[in-house]
């Protein structure tokens, strides 16, 4: 049984930052593909970042990018995200997520396999 975990969310104003935290565990000998999603009220979850198993690739989505930063402890299953410059527009639950066995690269919900309960991002204007 793998389990995925998130932390760091929070409230914070607009122009700020967060770091966001996530730990999977319960696959001895295995390191994941890594992400994160987000899902904010109304909206399907969205892809947000995703890092390679070995910290070597980093994909994001457009409105990521410049301002988010997806890293991982090296060969751990853990990885951050950290957020700068936050809008009001960031405000959602983000999910991390972990891939074992979707296709490489992927930005999609199918790509991953086990999934957190995510945490809430509230940006205030």
């Amino acid at each position: 049984q793998v389990h995925v975990v998130e932390s760091g969310g929070g409230l914070v104003q607009a122009g700020g930052s967060l770091r966001l935290s996530c730990a999977a565990s319960g696959r001895t000998g295995v390191t994941f593909a890594m992400g994160w999603f987000r899902q904010a009220r109304g909206k399907e979850r969205e892809f947000v970042a995703r890092i390679s198993w070995n910290g070597a690739n980093t994909y994001y989505a457009d409105s990521a990018k410049g301002r988010f930063t997806i890293s991982r402890a090296n060969a751990k299953n853990t990885v951050y995200l950290q957020m700068n410059s936050l809008k009001p527009e960031d405000t959602a639950v983000y999910y991390c997520a972990a891939a074992e066995y979707g296709p490489p690269g992927s930005s999609t919900e199918a790509g991953f396999d086990y999934w957190g309960q995510g945490t809430q991002v509230t940006v205030s204007s």
